[in-house]
């Protein structure tokens, strides 16, 4: 009966009625009468009359629930709204309404407005403008509120989609009219204002057609004087906490895309940088000047940058010394204080990378960035190191998406600078790089640009091409690019120690430390951590190649604290033997090999004085992975390549989990590089190498698992493709394929044992031929001999080994 009467639309519903069955939905009462009411809910929503109901129900209900009921949608995505997320925390959500396929109001809105009459149009416009105006000019009602009201202001804004400016002239000026009557409806007003340009600039891509973008961001272009002053005058004037910091996040959604004038010809940075040092609108300031630092058209407000930028990091200094540990500072602060730090990385690497490009005749042009203007006196240098230095601590801080900012603004300044160095001999590309012609170095601009200087309109503008350059122009260029080397040398050798000590784990790395602090074999890759690595590598490669000196010395005294045990941990050898493989290539071949010859020697003493297996694993997988990025190295040191190759074969004796599987990979990588060294008699040997191998090959691999001897047969392959003699090519690959051919004899042989008494397995073990099986034969005949006598004897774990080996 009472469902039958909420489904009768055509008076007005039942409000008391609807709220027991939205109680019912959301009760801890029986599955049934859940389903019931549920059933009852999405036959209402169902109802295409439904939505003239939706006024009478927000009317006359106190219900929140039902409210949600009457305003949810579930086809409104809960990414587009900040507060959407405050609401699916809410306990009375557990169960939300917004599962729903088709919700009333907003479904209505969003797809069925046009169509309605114009004075349904209107009258759901003045009332939902109303009650938002009723509730959020009374403090009490507006906090108690605060959820159904943010929802009101989602529903509003999805009318102005359709109304605003066409039908709604005067939306910007009622809002900053009714802003000003109440510090409560203020600061609504500002989470709409806020709403808005987030819909428009952020979320608008399938809501909207292009055409009524363009509108809706013209208009709020032509209007943002009103805004503007709105904002200024409550940053001015109010002492509420509350409505400073919604004017704060509404300017934070602005400042991207509002004319320059608004920002630099205005009191909007003084005031911004006014708020900094107070720590209840610390963020949300720093937020704002990482908006406004972002931006950069041209050299016209040089002067309001550097000046922002100077009293910023005089507020700076004051709230976090330069000394202080930032990373500790990081671990032990509060939320609050960890979103500063974020905040801190995205503001330096925002105004340091901020760069503009500019088009003339057709050509790109590199216009100064906000770095290059604070080059240009000693006071600007002064505030500008000290910047990259709170960023290089910053870049300590253990947080992987701090780490991340800050490594892509490193990668980025380094790569700039070894362009400068490897084209100082470059008249053509010195002067690009300079930003005074076509600046084909950088990435945005690598492909070609149109020729049109000359005539040559349709034809493409060769990389060597530039213009004309006056007399003396490049010898000063040069003389400002070397200056401009010198001045960030200091910072460049803060930042190798980080990249050194931070270095992310390469792919050819098999061991890794868990979670309990064990040394285990890797599992599964880690795709973002590869990234980096080849991220970080980059970089490292470019500030070898600005400095190899002080690159090889921050490298090998990072390695005498491993041995003298100062910088022991396994992280710290982990990441220093990283950084090491990575830089291979980067120095000339004498320094190179002056520098791995210490390297190695270090580590194989570190292996032979440390104690404990999981150590001896570290240091195992990490000299592998070393002598495997050095191949230049190795070719042209054949005894330095047998003595690692047979350390290698060491390494596949040992059991510990990861260390086999590397030694296999590695040997492998090693003999791809220098195949043709084994197959050639070296000087002071009587064969070649893999003529001696082939003779140890049982030996060798007896302690391997079937995946890694094919591994290992893989690598014997290709030193023998390497032979060109095929008569000894056809003679090394049957000396290899011996113990193959042999398994299915082996097979026949094992199963006949099985049913010998043990003299009858030892005697025919004794009659093959082969010495090689007759081994093999000989242990398998002890085995059954043994397990005959005792059973327990199989439970040995070498001698389980030993048979899964006899077997494979």
């Amino acid at each position: 009966m009472a469902a039958e009467k909420l489904r009768d639309l055509s008076q007005p519903i039942d409000v008391a009625l609807l709220d027991a069955t939205v109680a019912a939905f959301y009760g801890t009462g029986s599955k049934d009468e859940r389903s019931a009411a549920d059933q009852i809910l999405r036959e209402l929503q169902n109802n295409p009359d439904m939505w003239l109901q939706v006024l009478h129900i927000l009317s006359n209900t106190q219900n929140l629930n039902t409210k949600f009921f009457a305003l949810q949608c579930s086809v409104f995505r809960p990414s587009h709204v900040p507060c959407y997320n405050k609401i699916q925390q809410k306990p009375f959500m557990s169960r939300k309404v917004v599962g729903y396929d088709d919700q009333i109001l907003e479904g209505v809105i969003k797809y069925r407005w046009n169509a309605l009459p114009v004075e349904q149009r209107d009258g759901m416009k003045s009332y939902i403008s109303d009650i938002i105006v009723k509730l959020s000019s009374d403090e009490i009602s507006f906090r108690r509120e605060r959820l159904y009201v943010n929802k009101l202001n989602i529903i509003l804004v999805q009318i102005l989609k359709h109304e605003w400016p066409a039908r709604w002239r005067s939306f910007i000026p009622d809002l900053v009219s009714a802003g000003k009557t109440s510090e409560t409806i203020c600061e609504n007003c500002m989470a709409i204002l806020k709403l808005l340009s987030e819909e428009v600039f952020d979320f608008s891509r399938g809501e909207m057609t292009q055409q009524k973008i363009k509108e809706l961001k013209q208009s709020l272009n032509s209007e943002f004087q009103l805004i503007h002053e709105l904002c200024l005058y409550v940053l001015s004037a109010s002492q509420r906490t509350e409505l400073i910091r919604a004017t704060l996040a509404t300017l934070h959604a602005f400042l991207s895309w509002i004319p320059l004038g608004y920002i630099f010809e205005s009191p909007l940075l003084e005031t911004l940088l006014k708020f900094f040092p107070l720590p209840s609108y610390r963020n949300l300031t720093l937020q704002c000047l990482t908006e406004v630092a972002a931006l950069n058209f041209g050299d016209f407000y040089n002067i309001q940058y550097v000046k922002m930028y100077s009293i910023f990091m005089g507020q700076l200094q004051a709230i976090l010394p330069p000394d202080a540990n930032i990373p500790d500072a990081y671990a032990q602060g509060s939320s609050e204080d960890q979103a500063f730090i974020q905040n801190l990385a995205l503001f330096f690497t925002s105004f340091y990378k901020a760069i503009e490009f500019c088009s003339i005749f057709d050509i790109a042009f590199l216009l100064q960035s906000h770095i290059r203007v604070l080059e240009s006196t000693q006071d600007n240098i002064n505030v500008l190191l000290l910047g990259l230095e709170y960023l290089i601590n910053i870049s300590y801080v253990d947080d992987t998406e701090v780490f991340k900012v800050c490594l892509d603004y490193w990668n980025s300044l380094v790569l700039e600078l070894f362009e400068a160095h490897h084209n100082l001999d470059n008249p053509a590309a010195t002067a690009s790089l300079m930003g005074l012609q076509a600046t084909w170095s950088w990435a945005k601009f690598r492909s070609e640009v149109k020729h049109v200087i000359g005539g040559g309109a349709d034809q493409p503008l060769s990389l060597n091409q530039s213009m004309p350059l006056l007399p003396g122009m490049v010898d000063g260029l040069g003389s400002q690019l070397l200056q401009r080397r010198q001045l960030y040398a200091g910072p460049m050798s803060k930042l190798r120690l980080l990249m050194i000590s931070r270095m992310a784990k390469p792919e050819e790395v098999l061991i890794v430390e868990d979670e309990n602090g064990n040394i285990v074999r890797e599992t599964m890759k880690d795709n973002d951590v590869l990234v980096q690595y080849k991220i970080m590598r980059e970089t490292l490669i470019y500030l070898s190649h600005l400095d190899h000196e002080d690159t090889e010395k921050q490298m090998l005294k990072k390695l005498s604290k491993q041995l003298n045990g100062d910088d022991w941990t396994w992280n710290n050898l982990n990441t220093l033997c990283w950084a090491i493989g990575s830089i291979s290539g980067s120095m000339m071949e004498e320094q190179e090999n002056r520098f791995l010859v210490m390297v190695i020697r270090d580590l194989l003493n570190l292996c032979e004085v440390t104690k404990g297996k999981d150590n001896k694993a570290v240091i195992a997988s990490n000299i592998m992975y070393v002598v495997g990025q050095y191949p230049r190295f190795l070719r042209a040191h054949w005894k330095f390549l047998k003595t690692v190759v047979n350390k290698l074969f060491e390494f596949m004796h040992e059991t510990h989990p990861g260390v086999q599987d590397m030694a296999c990979d590695t040997f492998l990588k090693i003999v791809q590089k220098c195949r043709r060294k084994f197959v050639i008699v070296q000087v002071g040997e009587s064969e070649p190498f893999v003529s001696e191998l082939l003779t140890s090959l049982p030996t060798i691999i007896a302690d391997l698992e079937p995946h890694q001897i094919h591994t290992f047969y893989e690598s014997v392959g290709h030193m023998i493709q390497a032979e060109p003699d095929p008569q000894k090519r056809d003679e090394y690959l049957q000396r290899l394929m011996e113990l193959p051919n042999q398994a299915r004899f082996f097979a026949e042989v094992f199963l006949v044992l099985q049913f010998c008494d043990s003299d009858t397995s030892t005697r025919f073990a004794g009659s093959i031929g082969c010495s090689l099986t007759r081994c093999v034969l000989q242990k398998w005949a002890e085995i059954i001999g043994q397990a005959r006598q005792s059973v327990e004897f199989l439970k040995d774990q070498g001698v389980i080994r030993t048979v899964l080996n006899i077997l494979q």
